[in-house]
């Protein structure tokens, strides 16, 4: 059976930052809508959804909130790579003629739920199955981090500035995005001063909390030529789990990006310096750095020196990361991974506006990847992506 080309051919994010008023569903509703028009397609073509995170049953329950009736669906949850782990579930099964048209759609209010006292800070995933074994010594999920990082740090010589500079990075691309929460520039100083999180975290390696909602569609070729979009087209995916327990991790400098990345790159047919500008999940600076490695961006170990010669900036960068922010500023919602999919797109399509990457030709990017991580560096699913249908 030949296999079926696939493109995202819509993409939109609902309101985000401080939303007050709205609930998770609302937000649901409006980035659907919003990827819908997009596309420029009708609502009938969609056929799968793919939701995590809200309600009893998400899939379900969303899908009948937005008034579908999908005959594929996927609910994976696997933290903030669940959104590319599924962009690969559904590229898969519209290639094989199992959907024509698949949504995939997520929204929080998690700041304002904090605001309004409807939910507090969780300090801790869960106390059962193996996770009960950890627990008891009180370590939070920034706490897990932080030890990776520091691990990082003892084995190969990475400093806290270098960390800290990936931040400052972050802020400068978000300062030329007008939707990005934190705008006004920061210094390596300002992290390395502000107050301690976990050890060796200071408040700003640290994601914002935010409110938003994004959503991708991703349709076969034949529905291409009705949409008004320059497609995008999924070129190859990988997904990979590592861990629950700290314990279980052999390798707290290595992330499970080290097989998705590479599964991602094999089955696109291309290789990491064949890529124009990535997206990578970074609810905390040393995420962004030990992905760059492990995706193979850098050698294992140089990922403080690769960072810090200003090269993830849109302007001024040789390779931009996290074009719109990333988590750390723009917005940062909860299971994060499905905006690195419509920054990518966006990008891909020429539609960033100030924040728009070009390649040293001046010609727009033909490459893209983006890379989600879940849990604790327990999950990841990394995306490439290409212009165009060829």
């Amino acid at each position: 059976m030949t296999q079926r080309k696939v493109a995202v051919v819509g993409v939109s994010l609902s309101d985000c930052g401080r939303v007050d008023e709205a609930t998770p569903y609302a937000l649901h509703a409006q980035a659907a809508r919003r990827a819908l028009a997009d596309s420029g397609l009708d609502r009938t073509v969609i056929d799968g959804f793919a939701s995590a995170g809200l309600g009893t049953l998400a899939p379900v329950e969303v899908a009948e909130y937005l008034g579908l009736r999908p005959t594929w669906v996927d609910s994976t949850s696997v933290g903030g790579s669940t959104w590319e782990v599924m962009a690969g579930h559904a590229a898969d099964a519209i290639a094989a003629g199992h959907a024509n048209a698949v949504l995939l759609v997520y929204g929080s209010t998690a700041r304002a739920d904090i605001k309004a006292g409807r939910r507090t800070g969780n300090l801790s995933f869960g106390a059962r199955g193996p996770l009960q074994f950890e627990v008891p010594y009180g370590h939070t999920l920034i706490a897990k981090y932080a030890m990776a990082a520091r691990r990082h740090m003892h084995e190969y010589g990475t400093t806290l500035e270098q960390l800290a500079s990936v931040a400052v990075q972050a802020r400068a691309n978000a300062a030329l995005n007008p939707d990005a929460m934190f705008r006004d520039p920061i210094t390596v100083d300002d992290v390395l001063s502000g107050p301690m999180i976990a050890d060796p975290f200071t408040k700003l390696h640290c994601c914002i909390r935010s409110d938003g909602g994004a959503a991708v569609l991703l349709a076969a070729e034949e529905y291409v030529q009705d949409c008004r979009t320059t497609p995008v087209r999924v070129l190859g995916t990988g997904e990979h789990v590592s861990h629950t327990t700290m314990s279980e991790w052999a390798d707290f400098t290595v992330s499970p990006a080290a097989v998705s990345g590479r599964t991602a790159f094999q089955r696109a047919g291309v290789a990491p310096q064949d890529i124009d500008f990535a997206e990578i999940y970074d609810a905390f600076t040393y995420m962004t750095l030990v992905t760059l490695e492990d995706l193979g961006f850098c050698e294992k170990g140089e990922g403080g020196e690769f960072v810090a010669k200003d090269r993830l900036k849109v302007v001024g960068g040789d390779f931009p990361v996290n074009t719109d922010g990333g988590g750390l500023s723009a917005q940062h919602p909860g299971m994060r991974g499905l905006f690195l999919l419509v920054e990518a797109v966006r990008q891909l399509r020429g539609e960033a506006g100030p924040r728009q990457v070009h390649r040293p030709d001046g010609h727009l990017p033909d490459l893209a990847v983006a890379s989600g991580t879940g849990g604790w560096f327990c999950s990841s699913g990394t995306v490439v992506l290409g212009r165009g249908m060829s």
